[in-house]
């Protein structure tokens, strides 16, 4: 009888152990919650870079669209490096056929100038060369 009871003891902690530990499936655990890192940070910059590539590519705009400025930097760790970024955009010179961006200018035109607002989340697992886009949202200013 006591050897049941203990067995009914270990059971009961293993389980309520292991309920703590249970994810949203699909939802990876967070470590640590966003906060704010310096928006010079390699990693910052390799997950804008690939947020505007990825912009880009799902524009239906004919010019490139290149980083103005970067209003917030902020990391995130689960089991990956996730980096949430406010940015505002511009419409440079460069055609997209081009397939130029880095050194595009941006539009000294009036007619041809315009302007967004965006939020980025990307998630990174640098070790694994891994990139990809959680989240684009982005309003006309």
């Amino acid at each position: 009888m006591a050897r049941l009871c203990q067995a009914l003891l270990l059971l009961a902690a293993t389980v309520a152990l292991a309920s703590r530990t249970v994810q949203t499936w699909g939802s990876p655990k967070v470590v640590r919650k966003f906060q704010d890192i310096p928006k010079t940070y390699v990693y910052v910059q390799q997950a804008l870079w690939y947020a505007m590539k990825e912009y880009n590519k799902a524009s239906d705009d004919t010019y490139n669209f290149k980083v103005a400025q970067i209003l917030k930097a902020q990391e995130q760790v689960t089991d990956s490096l996730e980096y949430y970024m406010e940015v505002k955009i511009a419409r440079t010179m460069c055609k997209k056929i081009s397939g130029e961006n880095e050194n595009c200018l941006f539009q000294s035109d009036p007619q041809m100038q315009k302007m967004f607002l965006c939020t980025f989340i990307v998630r990174s697992k640098p070790w694994l060369f891994e990139l990809t886009m959680l989240k684009t949202e982005c309003k006309n200013i």
